[in-house]
């Protein structure tokens, strides 16, 4: 998915997860507060049909991606 020409975020379904890609580690950063319980690693978020990131996460990271790519 690109914004403004540039990779706003990506996603992955593996044999077991799905995964969210923001780009910037800074981003996973943000909000790692807000994803315990989930598998984070630099710039990535693990999770399942199960367990799905929440929809007001998602937005604060469409959010601070956009703020990113705007500098």
């Amino acid at each position: 998915m690109k914004f403004e020409g540039k990779p706003l975020l990506g996603v992955v379904a593996a044999a077991k997860h799905l995964s969210i890609f923001p780009f910037p580690p800074a981003v996973v950063d943000a909000v790692a507060n807000r994803l315990e319980g989930y598998s984070l690693s630099k710039g990535t978020i693990r999770f399942t049909p199960d367990h799905p990131v929440p929809e007001d996460v998602l937005e604060e990271i469409v959010r601070l991606r956009r703020a990113e790519i705007l500098k």
